[in-house]
């Protein structure tokens, strides 16, 4: 597995034989909470990911084992004054948050411990959320600083537990246990402990990475299409290039091919 810091050393990338790429935030002295670089380079990790073909699946977590981020960094707040600040921070999210949900391959957030702010905002960016036992789950800012969410974030948010939890969450400012959470339908699974977490994500994201690179594509991207509506950003809601996309490829043809001949698929996403 090759290491190496991303645009800041609080966020490290790493992508192993198998084409699983681990993101990690690394402030765990600020329980992972996020800078605006940190948040910066999310993006460009992103873009990187999509322009390597052998990356097959992401894992994101946070250092040690006592948050997974606890949310943006209150210093970076302090200079804010005007509606452009305001909108200006909100779109930025937009735009960090976006790159995530639209990686062409499946992404699982690795949550140990706290996940609150900005850190359950890019757990609900991804695909998948392994947590662990201790692990929990809010947006306090009714109490804390008295800010709201984007549109988009309330969008990704309900269409994970529905708008009356979403409501429950964010009015009563309260943290949800990993338990709830997987109740809810945030969390896909809870196992024990932050090296548990690494260990079942890890496995997860190898089962996914054997399977068909474009049927997991186009069956986000449709998915992220129905939840943005018709006028949402890629909003063909037919779908019909994403069926071009799956039937017309090499993949298709190796598939139908393994089957028919009883051997495993050999997938190459093209």
């Amino acid at each position: 597995m090759t290491l190496e810091a991303a645009p800041t050393d609080e966020l490290l990338y790493a992508v192993d034989e198998a084409g699983i790429a681990r993101i990690t935030l690394n402030r765990p002295q600020a329980r992972n909470a996020l800078t605006f670089a940190m948040y910066e380079g999310l993006v460009a990790l992103c873009r990187r990911i999509e322009a390597d073909r052998s990356v097959k699946a992401v894992i994101v977590s946070g250092a040690g084992d006592k948050a997974f981020a606890a949310g943006t960094d209150i210093g970076q707040f302090r200079d804010f004054r005007t509606a452009e600040a305001a909108l200006g921070y909100e779109r930025f999210m937009d735009t960090v948050l976006g790159s995530l949900e639209r990686l062409r391959v499946p992404t699982i957030a690795a949550v140990a411990g706290a996940c609150t702010g900005g850190g359950m905002a890019i757990a609900a960016a991804c695909d998948l959320r392994i947590a662990s036992a201790d692990a929990r789950f809010g947006i306090p800012i009714a109490r804390t600083l008295g800010n709201c969410l984007s549109q988009s974030t309330l969008r990704r948010l309900s269409g994970l537990i529905g708008a009356p939890r979403v409501k429950d969450i964010l009015f009563t400012a309260r943290l949800v246990g990993a338990d709830e959470a997987r109740a809810i339908g945030f969390a896909n699974e809870v196992v024990g402990d932050a090296e548990a977490v690494q260990a079942r994500a890890g496995e997860l994201a190898t089962l996914l990475a054997s399977h068909a690179p474009l049927t997991l594509q186009a069956t986000k991207e449709g998915l992220r299409r129905l939840s943005e509506g018709p006028t949402g950003e890629g909003s063909d809601q037919s779908g019909d290039d994403l069926i071009v996309l799956c039937y017309t490829s090499e993949d298709f043809r190796e598939g139908m091919d393994a089957f028919l001949s009883k051997r495993p698929p050999a997938f190459k996403g093209r």
